[in-house]
């Protein structure tokens, strides 16, 4: 396999060239050492392809890197192998091999990719939680890039669901190698989802990421999944590149409506205008499915106790959107003492979310 490894490492010549050259030699090995004068002969290589070819066979430090890379238990997966997901043979530009820490997404079980703006709102950040948890308690795996905002908060609403007691819950797809912790910030999502599902790249191990990079994975996060959930996206927004790749792809897109003079929300209302479907709960959009979620509510008789306690006044006044201490004391009646207290108690909780200083949100 490490001459598999280096054709796939070539970074200057397309995966679907890459592929023809294989299907003419047989293997990553005779291509290594085909005599140069054959290479010229090949109607789909130009000289630019040919010149890189012999240059890449110059590098010394080939073994080194495929030991390295054993070394990080980095699973490396060309498309001729049966590993390989079916769902990328069939797209247009399928990657010529795939680099994995954890695992690849189990292809028997059906898959949501939650992606949406990086600078989101609270409300979006809310309902990416919602929908992650919902649906993987469900069994649905999440697919997302991983990214700070919308896309971390989906994987880690999986996280959160009763299925993450098992593995195989959410899949990151990176715009950079898998060894790579792209935003450093999300290094505990990172380990996190190595356990509880896997890291997913076509771009070799130490690849750092570039922004030229993230497009074109967005084409893998919408062929491995079923279905593709916008939850905030500008006007032009890479979220919105996905949603295109999908339809190209056949997959079903749905976006979650927002304010109308949110910024945030312009790119999912123009995808609601062009026909993509409407996300107002994940218990409608899994009954569109005709999917029964197995584990659904089942937060109950934590929540039940929490409806019975002195505190149920104030979370009852709270929403998706940010509402401010002052505010909270006129609709309770409470002294700023209680109402701290209460939130307090709320927050440690896990019911509500202080996003900006005395400004709070509810989670449940």
């Amino acid at each position: 396999m490490i001459y598999e490894y280096w054709l796939a490492g070539i970074k200057e010549i397309t995966d679907l060239k890459k592929q023809k050259l294989r299907e003419v030699y047989g293997s990553g090995k005779a291509i290594y050492y085909i005599e140069e004068t054959k290479l010229d002969k090949l109607r789909f290589l130009n000289e630019k392809d040919v010149a890189i070819l012999k240059n890449a066979k110059k590098d010394t430090e080939l073994e080194e890197k495929w030991r390295r890379t054993e070394e990080k238990r980095i699973q490396f997966i060309p498309y001729f192998l049966k590993t390989y997901p079916k769902k990328l043979k069939y797209i247009t530009d399928p990657p010529y091999a795939l680099y994995v820490l954890g695992q690849l997404p189990d292809e028997k079980r059906k898959s949501a990719a939650i992606v949406g703006a990086r600078n989101c709102t609270a409300y979006g950040e809310q309902m990416a939680l919602q929908y992650g948890k919902s649906l993987a308690e469900a069994g649905i795996q999440i697919i997302s890039g991983m990214a700070r905002g919308i896309d971390g908060a989906g994987q880690r609403g999986a996280l959160n669901s009763s299925w993450a007691k098992e593995s195989g819950v959410t899949y990151a797809v990176l715009g950079c190698g898998v060894d790579v912790c792209y935003p450093r910030e999300n290094i505990g999502l990172y380990m996190d989802i190595q356990e509880k599902g896997g890291i997913v790249s076509e771009f070799s191990p130490g690849t750092q990421p570039y922004a030229w990079n993230f497009p074109r994975r967005n084409r893998i996060i919408s062929a491995l999944a079923d279905w593709i959930l916008i939850m905030e996206a500008k006007e032009r927004s890479g979220s919105l590149i996905t949603a295109d790749l999908a339809l190209e792809q056949g997959k079903d897109v749905y976006a979650l409506p927002g304010p109308v003079n949110s910024v945030l929300s312009q790119g999912c209302h123009r995808l609601i205008k062009q026909g993509a479907g409407i996300l107002i709960t994940p218990e409608e959009l899994m009954d569109e499915w005709n999917i029964n979620p197995v584990e659904i509510g089942q937060k109950g008789n934590k929540s039940e106790k929490m409806l019975e306690s002195p505190e149920f006044m104030v979370y009852s006044c709270l929403d998706l959107f940010p509402k401010g201490t002052n505010q909270l004391m006129k609709e309770t009646g409470l002294s700023v003492t209680e109402l701290m207290e209460r939130l307090i108690t709320l927050e440690l909780n896990g019911y509500v979310k202080e996003v900006s200083r005395n400004y709070y949100i509810r989670l449940q």
